[in-house]
């Protein structure tokens, strides 16, 4: 069997201790890897756990589980692939962050990888998809780990949530179901949504805004029957650098509290352009904001009355 081994690096801006710790803490990763879009903790022990990541990979949504080993005194992170997708037979690396002074530091990505059956194509996917995905993630982790102390003001959450007399089951087929939104929600213009992989899906749909003018976005959603959802928008508005989110359905003794949370990114070298000379960081997250809040409360509503007509 060929066991390819390649190493990526590059040097940020940042002291190494919070380098690794925003690769430690995967919570952080839709935010700073663009390929990532999402990650949960299967196991959690001090040094061991496992992950589960949605991620794509050459244009195509995957999703894979690791085990991860942290050594925070060394600064390492190793990580191995427990069920590999096709073409990848088996697949591990290493962080490595070196500080070079107190305010900067090298971080090197370091991958082994099999193809299956040594297929000279597969491999050569693989090496593809590692090249590009090591360079996306480190350029991107520089770019967001230099921000990071600086973009709390353009960085925020924030949630809706409604009460529904009803199931969280028909509350959460509602938005799960995406694929008839078009039917189903007047802000929605046309929908393309596809489930190749079970649980795991790609959304694009023209939503109208209050102006009348229609824009196009794009997510990838993840989804966890019948509780959960979550997605990362990969086109994004104007005024946007990032945009996550999840849907929650949590019953209680009145039924069920279906919620959207949003966790936005602004791109402050559009707010001039598209809201005026004058304007504000502050205009820019309350613009974003309600726009964001008014889809989102018009999809719960709806939902809110498919599942107390199901009651």
């Amino acid at each position: 069997m060929t066991t390819r081994q390649v190493e990526h690096e590059i040097t940020v801006d940042a002291p190494a201790p919070a380098v690794y710790r925003l690769i430690a803490e995967v919570e952080n990763w839709p935010r700073i890897f663009p390929p990532t879009i999402y990650v949960d903790h299967l196991e959690r022990g001090e040094r061991e756990e496992r992950i589960r990541i949605w991620a794509t990979a050459n244009g195509e949504a995957k999703n894979w589980t690791s085990r991860r080993t942290l050594d925070p005194d060394a600064l390492r992170i190793t990580f191995r692939q427990e069920v590999s997708t096709p073409p990848v037979a088996a697949m591990g690396g290493t962080w490595i962050i070196e500080p070079l002074s107190g305010t900067s530091s090298r971080i090197r990505l370091l991958h082994d990888y099999r193809a299956i059956d040594d297929d000279p194509d597969g491999l050569k996917w693989i090496d593809e998809a590692v090249d590009r995905n090591s360079r996306s993630e480190l350029a991107a982790l520089k770019t967001n780990v230099e921000l990071a102390h600086a973009s709390e003001e353009i960085t925020f959450s924030f949630e809706d949530t409604v009460q529904i007399d009803g199931s969280a089951k028909d509350a959460y087929d509602f938005v799960n179901e995406a694929g008839l939104w078009v039917e189903r929600l007047p802000h929605v213009a046309s929908v393309r949504f596809s489930e190749d992989t079970p649980g795991l899906q790609t959304l694009e749909m023209d939503t109208r805004a209050k102006d009348g003018s229609t824009h196009t976005t794009k997510s990838y959603r993840v989804t966890f029957p019948h509780h959960r959802i979550a997605y990362k928008q990969v086109t994004l508005p104007a005024l946007m650098t990032l945009h996550t989110g999840y849907w929650t359905f949590e019953e209680n003794a009145s039924g069920v509290a279906a919620s959207s949370q949003h966790t936005v990114v602004l791109n402050t070298a559009n707010i001039a352009r598209i809201l005026g000379a004058d304007a504000t960081v502050a205009d820019a997250r309350a613009y974003v904001r309600s726009a964001l809040s008014t889809n989102s409360r018009a999809t719960l509503g709806h939902a809110k009355d498919h599942a107390e007509n199901r009651r």
